[in-house]
């Protein structure tokens, strides 16, 4: 004999289910909402470090860094796309704090996210081209695994600057029109007492 019943497990183990969906949804609701700052500090981290992933354990100081940018060569050099990746998540991150619900919803957040985006997609994309393009022996599997990876990531982060922009802008749209009927609803109501009770 246990200390519950069947019908008390019963109702302790849905218990548990409904709160275990609705802390679920209280999550994946935190990080829909937080989804453009969770991007762009994915699209400032994640080239970086498949940067320093691809490149050996000993050029990882700073004076290498700065020799990589002294003898860049767009055809050969990586260290313009994690640079590329940190100057669009910055644009994107502050036109994303400047602006508030109406000018996210149109204009401003989603034109320059798109701008922005898209630039840096024709960017990585031409220089995918020149970089692949190029036959060399003397780097391993490993390293031309690290640099597809980085172009991928790349560019699927610039997608997904795109399509979080459009689906704020529409959650913001939503929340205006949901904002512009409350108005009118209250207007009406008080023209109405206005006439009745005046």
């Amino acid at each position: 004999m246990g200390f519950f019943s069947k019908e008390e497990k019963s109702k302790i183990i849905l218990r548990a289910f409904k709160t275990l969906f609705f802390l679920i949804t209280m999550l994946v609701s935190l990080l829909l909402f937080s989804a453009p700052v969770l991007l762009a500090i994915a699209d400032t981290l994640l080239p970086s470090a498949l940067l320093s992933a691809s490149l050996s354990p000993s050029s990882l100081s700073l004076s290498t860094l700065s020799s990589h940018f002294n003898d860049y060569d767009f055809r050969y050099s990586l260290v313009d796309i994690p640079l590329i990746s940190i100057i669009r998540s910055a644009v994107i991150i502050c036109v994303y704090g400047l602006c508030d619900g109406p000018r996210r919803s149109r204009g401003p957040y989603l034109g320059i996210t798109t701008i922005c985006s898209v630039l840096s997609l024709i960017f990585v994309s031409l220089k995918a081209s020149y970089v692949f393009s190029v036959a060399d022996i003397d780097r391993g599997v490993y390293v031309r695994a690290m640099e597809m990876a980085l172009f991928i990531c790349s560019l699927a982060l610039a997608v997904g600057h795109i399509v979080v922009a459009y689906r704020t802008s529409c959650r913001e749209r939503k929340k205006l029109l949901v904002y512009k009927i409350d108005i009118e609803a209250v207007s009406l109501l008080i023209s109405v007492y206005d006439i009745f009770f005046n």
